[in-house]
This record gives C-alpha cells, sequence and structure tokens, in this order.
C-alpha cells in the first residue's frame, strides 16, 4: 500500500472509531489482514465459546482455523460439513448464548452506523442481542458515506454477490442485479441498523486497511 492511500485509510478509520464511541462501541484499526487476524485472536479469552456466522472477510483471512486451534475454545459451527438442515439451525440457536461472536458487516458508514441484510437473521439477532462480545472485522472498501449509501451497497453489491457465492437459485445468481424477487431462497429479509449499544463496549469493530468480503 502506497503512503498516501495508508494515510487516508488511517484517517477514515480513526474518525469511525471516535463514532463508534459516542455510540458506546469500541474500535481499533489494523493496517493488514495479517495484524488484524493476530489481534483478534488474543482477544478471545480461555475458555469462550465463539459464534461463528457467515462471513467471507473472517474465511479470506483464515480466522477458524486459527480460532479452532486455540486452547480450551469451542467454535459453534453451523457450517461444519455433514449437518442437516435442522442440525444447522440448532447451532444457530446456540450461537446466540455464546460467549463471543466474530462476523463481518455488509456496511459501516463514516458515523458508525453497521448496516446488515441476513437470509434466515441469526447474525443480525446475534449482533444485537445475545452473545457476551461481539467482534466485527471491517475491510475499509465497506465503508460508506450515510445511511442511504449503505442501503445501496448492501442491497446491489454485497447481496448478489452472496447469492452468487452460493450458487442459489434466484434471479440475483442469474443476472448479478438486485430484482426484489421473491424467491424460496432470497437472501434478503432481516435488515438490521446497528446505532448503538445499551451494554457498553459489547460490539469492537476491527477495521482493516485492504479490501475484505464483498
Amino acid at each position: 500500500m502506497d503512503e498516501v492511500r495508508k494515510k487516508y485509510q488511517e484517517q477514515v478509520a480513526r474518525r469511525i472509531i471516535t463514532a463508534l464511541e459516542k455510540r458506546r462501541m469500541t474500535g481499533s484499526y489494523a493496517p493488514t489482514v495479517v495484524q488484524a487476524k493476530e489481534e483478534v485472536l488474543t482477544m478471545i479469552p480461555r475458555g469462550s465459546r465463539v459464534y461463528r456466522c457467515g462471513s467471507t472477510s473472517l474465511t479470506e483471512i483464515g480466522l477458524w482455523e486459527a480460532v479452532k486451534a486455540l486452547p480450551e475454545v469451542e467454535v459453534i459451527d453451523p457450517y461444519l460439513p455433514g449437518l442437516s438442515f435442522e442440525e444447522g439451525l440448532q447451532e444457530r440457536r446456540r450461537g446466540l448464548t455464546a460467549d463471543m461472536m466474530i462476523t463481518g458487516t455488509n456496511a459501516i458508514t463514516l458515523d458508525g452506523v453497521l448496516v446488515n441484510l441476513d437470509g434466515m437473521g441469526n447474525r443480525v439477532a446475534a449482533m444485537a442481542f445475545g452473545p457476551r462480545k461481539v467482534i466485527i472485522i471491517v475491510g475499509m472498501n465497506k465503508v460508506v458515506p450515510d445511511l442511504e449509501t449503505a442501503f445501496k451497497r448492501v442491497k446491489h453489491h454485497a447481496a448478489p454477490l452472496n447469492n452468487i457465492r452460493y450458487g442459489l437459485p434466484n434471479p440475483c445468481t442469474e443476472t448479478g442485479l438486485c430484482s426484489d424477487c421473491r424467491a424460496p431462497t432470497r437472501i434478503c429479509n432481516s435488515w438490521s441498523v446497528l446505532e448503538g449499544q445499551m451494554i457498553k463496549d459489547r460490539i469492537h469493530v476491527k477495521l482493516v486497511g485492504e479490501a475484505l468480503g464483498y
């Protein structure tokens, strides 16, 4: 990363972190995915039950392999191969009572608002309430100026890409464009706009100076 871009990313990250603190959340910045991964791993106490949610960002940095290698840490993983649909649902329900959840976000505004859209709703539900601690890893490519832009980014960028990633049979997968479908496999069902937290510092946002996820 050149010095101009590096300085710009750091300045934007500082602004967002200040905004998060006003919303009773915390934030930190890592210029690289390597540093971000190392710092997040140090935030997981021994004996923790950690909930895994679907996130390309976390998969890209190899986080879950590293978390599972931590001593005395249990990963609640609804994505384990071989789980039936009902077993996956049960793991998602267990995740709501986890000690910690680690996930990504679809968008974050300059003033610290987190915007997400789910198919099943387990991720947005757990971000809002349930796990005692939530760590959100966010590539700077997901920073947007305001809520209006966040909604557009999620609906017309993140959602079609995730449909293609999952290979779901719906219009997004076929055209790459949102048609506001009503397909049974629709993943645009549950919106979440997190403007703050009553439980101070429950949410920590780890901003990363590289592009991550969709």
